[in-house]
């Protein structure tokens, strides 16, 4: 695999993007926040992933959403 140190989204999957960001904003905030079904009518990380895959306008809302929230982390410590 080639390293990619510019890329902080390098070797991080979509399923632990959803996890992490459930885990620190809660699936009402994701769904306030992107407006989406799959984040505001019976969330699940499931139809989150399946929806996510086929729809790159929404992944990359969510991908942007993770890499806000790890800027914050990270300008914390």
């Amino acid at each position: 695999m080639e390293s990619q140190p510019n890329n902080p989204l390098h070797g991080v999957k979509l399923e632990q993007i959803i996890n992490d960001l459930v885990t620190h904003y809660g699936w009402e905030y994701l769904g306030y926040n992107i407006n989406i079904r799959c984040f505001t009518n019976d969330p699940s990380v499931k139809s989150s992933l399946k929806f996510l895959r086929r729809t790159p306008w929404a992944r990359t809302k969510v991908e942007t959403m993770y890499l806000n929230m790890l800027e914050k982390k990270n300008s914390r410590i």
